[in-house]
Parts: C-alpha cells; structure tokens; sequence
C-alpha cells in the first residue's frame, strides 16, 4: 500500500509536492539528456543530424508531445490519478533502458518512452494541482510545480559536475537516480484521492476521448484561450527547450568550452529559477498584478538572450545571461502557463486542452531541435539570434496584452463566467482583460 492522505490533506502540500515531482523528472530527464548528448555521440559514433534525432524524441519534444496529446483526454476521461497509476511505471522502464543502452537504437527507444511519461505526467499534474489548490493559493500550488521543474536541472548539472570523471559511467548513474526518484514517486502517489473537482461533474461518465477532444475544438472560447496560451508557451518555449538541451552547445558556440564551467553556469541559471519561482511567483502572483509580474519576467529574458547573442563574451555577459534567464524562467512563461492553462478551461476539457498546447509547443521543439545542432554549427548564435529574440518578444507581447483577469477566483466561478451555466451552454466571455 502506498502512502495515505486524507480528505483533509489532499488539498494541501503534501498532496501538490507529491503531484509536482512530475515536473521535477520531466525537467531531470532533459538534462540527464543534455549532459550526455556528447558522450553518446562520442560512444556510438553518431552524426549531428543523429543527436538531433535523439533530442527531437526525447521528453524534450515529440515524446513529451506524443504522451500529452494521450494523456490529456485519457486524464478528462477516466481521472486525474488514472495516469499517475501508469505514467511513472512507463518512465521507470526508459530510464532503465537509458542506464544499461549499449546501441543507439536502444537508447532512441528509452528517450521516447520517457518523453511519452512525462507529457502525460506533467500535463495532468499541472491539472490535478490547480483543482485541489485553494481558489486564493492557486498561484502558489500550481508554482510548486515550476520550483520542482527548476530543481531538477540544479540537481542535475551538479550532478554532472560531480560525476563528469566517470564519463558516460556518470551520465548512466544520473538516469538511475531519475529511476529512483520516478520509484519513490509512484509509490507516494499510490495514496492520493482523486480530484474533487472532476469527482463532482455531472458528466463524469459520459466524456470519451473523442468527445473530450471534440468538444474542445467546437467552442470559441476554448479555441481563443489555446491560441493565447500557444503564444505565451510555445513560441517561449521554442527557445527554452533548446536552451534545455542544447545550452552547452550553445555556450561552446560563445567560447565556453570548458565542460565545467558550462555545468556551473547553468547551475546558476537554475539556482536562480529556482529563487525567483519561489519570491517572485509563488509569493506574489496571488498578490500583485499578474500582467505585470509576466512582463517583467519575459522582458528579463529578451535582455538575456539579446547579451549572450550580441555582447562581448565575457565574465559579465554570462553573468548577466546567467541571473537574468534563470530568474526570467521563475516568474515567466512556463509558470502562468500552467496557471492560466487551468483556469481557462471547463473541468471537462481541462487536461484535453494542456495535453493539446503541450502537443503543439513540444513539436515545435522537437522541429528545431533536428536541425538546432547543425545550423549553431554553420551559422552560429549570431545568425540564430533573430529566430530566438522573435519568439521571446512575441510571447511577451501575447502574454502582457492579454493577460486574463482570472486571479483570485474559484475555478467555478471562472468556468461560469466564462462558459455560462455549463460549458454546453453559451461561450463566456472573452479570454483576456
């Protein structure tokens, strides 16, 4: 038997923090992925088109893709905790598969199982979280999911400091550890109540995965509220997931060459997330104006991109990338997605919609991220720069302009506000203030 929450707890921490640990492998396997990347090139003889072949389906894109566009409606369909019943056992056999790899196709197969748990994982996480979290404490519960996706690549480039002796030996110890953390996970999770909210539908058992999906295209409103969150999220994190993956190359490109100091670099880039998640987004974003709070955190990330693409590559220049992507990632684009992602949508198409958006941003990545490897090596940062900046600004602008007026409310009452009585009734109001 796993661990038992009551009904008391299950709105509170321990119930998030349990749910949010999906965030914390996600982002975990990316850099597992990320640091290893040039040692199994180097093993298996692999070509730049290969690396990226690897990246594109991995948790980092198409995989993730591939298990949020199932996961999503099956999580509508039979419950919020019908997925973390499964999604962890599929994870734990790709990281397996990923410690003991000996062929590239082994290892493209444990990429892809791991991306297909997670993308089922996160996007129901992000649900289950903000439906139990107290309609006033929503932002700081839903934050909890973006610290644990902010800790994971701390931990994990520390960790590929610490083993980079050892070689690709390390890199196989940091997916087992990942195997570790999925095991412990899954057995906490054994405890968990279903989500009140979806408990309550009077639909409950009616939607089925083509209903779900269907009905989430035949609305206005939820058409308008994806398009909004694409812009905010997946044109954000068309750059991010390269920078997840690829950020050592991209340092390499600059003139960092130095393994470690790559590593430590991005520590701090993470350690600042990890900071700003918890006093910038988790503290305020119930508090003070969300507007204003995102656009501070995308603007710091067109700053700190336009430094390391156009400034001198210097101490400071890294320095100020470093402090301001990290920060910008705590109290930018992936946190109010996960927040406005859950408040724009019924009960009903909630985790059908993330599953959708995370579908999309993650083929965009995974689109890039085929080519990324070989265009840094012929045309450089500089010449990717345009492309980069581009995305980041659209997001902010997309994010700022339209930010939604849902803070501070219950789920309910934004669900009627926004679809009338029920979400088969009238399309609500607009998506953004």
């Amino acid at each position: 038997m796993g661990v038992r929450f009551g009904s008391t707890s299950t709105t509170g921490w321990r119930a998030t923090i349990a749910v949010a640990m999906s965030n914390y492998i996600e982002a975990g396997s990316i850099i597992a992925i990320a640091t290893s990347l040039s040692l199994w090139q180097e093993r298996f003889g692999l070509d730049d088109l290969a690396v990226g072949l690897l990246a594109a389906l991995s948790a980092n894109a198409f995989g993730a893709a591939a298990g949020a566009a199932i996961g999503g409606p099956l999580c509508d369909r039979y419950g919020r905790k019908f997925i973390y019943t499964y999604d962890l056992l599929l994870y734990m056999l790709g990281v397996l598969l990923a410690v003991f790899a000996t062929s590239f196709g082994m290892l493209l197969t444990a990429f892809v199982l791991t991306g297909i748990a997670v993308g089922a994982g996160v996007t129901a996480s992000w649900t289950y979280i903000a439906e139990e979290a107290p309609h006033d404490k929503r932002a700081a519960h839903v934050g909890a999911a973006q610290l644990a996706w902010s800790i994971g690549p701390t931990l994990g480039y520390l960790l590929a400091v610490v083993v980079a002796p050892l070689g690709l030996l390390g890199s196989r110890l940091i997916f087992l550890h990942l195997f570790v953390v999925a095991a412990v996970t899954w057995w906490v999770r054994r405890g968990l109540a279903e989500s009140s909210l979806w408990r309550s539908r009077n639909d409950a058992g009616q939607v089925t995965f083509r209903s779900s999906v269907r009905g989430l295209f035949s609305k206005k409103t939820n058409l308008l509220a994806m398009l909004f969150l694409f812009g905010v999220y997946a044109l954000w994190n068309a750059v991010a997931g390269q920078a997840g993956i690829f950020q050592p190359r991209v340092y390499d490109a600059v003139g960092i060459t130095s393994v470690t100091e790559q590593y430590l670099l991005q520590v701090l880039v993470w350690g600042c997330t990890s900071v700003a998640t918890y006093f910038g987004f988790m503290l305020l974003a119930d508090r003070v104006s969300r507007r204003w709070l995102y656009f501070t955190g995308a603007a710091l990330g067109v700053l700190a991109w336009a430094a390391l693409i156009y400034a001198p590559a210097n101490t400071v220049t890294l320095l100020v990338f470093a402090v301001g992507w990290g920060v910008s990632s705590g109290i930018g684009a992936q946190a109010f997605y996960g927040l406005w992602a859950s408040e724009l949508f019924a009960t009903r198409y909630r985790a059908s919609a993330q599953g959708v958006l995370f579908l999309a941003a993650r083929v965009l990545v995974g689109l890039l991220s085929v080519g990324f490897p070989a265009l840094l090596t012929q045309i450089g940062l500089r010449g990717l720069g345009v492309l980069i900046l581009g995305f980041l600004v659209a997001s902010l602008l997309i994010g700022t302009v339209w930010a939604p007026r849902t803070q501070g409310k219950s789920l309910q009452q934004i669900e009627r506000e926004r679809y009338g009585a029920t979400p088969g009734s009238t399309d609500g109001a607009v998506v953004a203030s």
